[in-house]
């Protein structure tokens, strides 16, 4: 479903990501975790083309993403992305955050948008909030109306980027519960996240990144019993201390 394959990308002279190269079959749960500036969240955004790489390659269901011929809008509607800040309209209501871009994108009528939007809003808890503005909602609600949003475009797979990151810790929870019902109904994901917790509970892989690199790709089981380098047990020790 997604193949990276020696994917290097620098700022100037800082290299970002250094030959990472990984892959996620359809239906699977990689989360992926290492310690902040390790360029995980950069190697998600590759994934759907918000961040070009230099060298190697990434392909979605077999579309080259750096392709100059690929077409990314398209691209992005099969692989939705989740962001840790949310990305709402702030003028539209939750229901139009939801029905927008199955609009302008997929092109369905308003009538098709709205039951899609509302049977999603129902899914994640929200559907008496369907006319709020998103700034009458808590953070938990407006992440869980970011994921709705997303899955309105019936991606194929989706990336999160540290989901529950900007969230206060009682509304973690709420999010992560409907993030583990996807995986639960087989939706093909990567996951940034320091939530361990839920990493050992949803994902089937885990990818360890350190400086740039993948350092780490194992099974769950055998990267939480113990993992094999140096530098993913001392990061797992002190993440689980806390």
């Amino acid at each position: 479903m997604i193949e990276i394959r020696n994917v290097s990308k620098s700022y100037g002279d800082i290299p970002i990501l250094q030959d990472c190269s990984l892959s996620v079959k359809r239906g699977e749960v990689v989360v992926i975790c290492g310690p902040s500036g390790s360029g995980k969240s950069t190697l998600i955004k590759c994934v759907n083309g918000l961040e070009p790489y230099q060298s190697g390659s990434i392909k979605v269901a077999g579309t080259e993403v750096g392709a100059r011929n690929t077409n990314l809008p398209k691209l992005r509607a099969k692989v939705g992305m989740v962001f840790q800040s949310f990305e709402l309209y702030p003028h539209l209501s939750v229901l139009d955050n939801v029905m927008l871009a199955q609009i302008h994108v997929l092109r369905r009528s308003r009538e098709e948008a709205r039951n899609r939007a509302m049977a999603l809003l129902t899914r994640v808890g929200l559907a008496e909030r369907a006319h709020r503005m998103p700034v009458d909602l808590s953070g938990g609600q407006q992440q869980r109306v970011a994921i709705a949003r997303t899955l309105a475009l019936d991606p194929d797979a989706m990336l999160l980027d540290e989901p529950t990151s900007a969230l206060d810790p009682e509304m973690v929870s709420e999010v992560l519960d409907v993030i583990t019902a996807l995986a639960r109904d087989g939706m093909t994901m990567m996951v940034v996240t320091h939530e361990m917790g839920f990493a050992r509970r949803v994902a089937d892989r885990v990818i360890f990144m350190d400086h740039g690199r993948v350092v780490e790709d194992a099974p769950k089981e055998a990267f939480f019993a113990a993992p094999a380098s140096p530098r993913a047990r001392e990061f797992l020790a002190r993440i689980l201390a806390h």
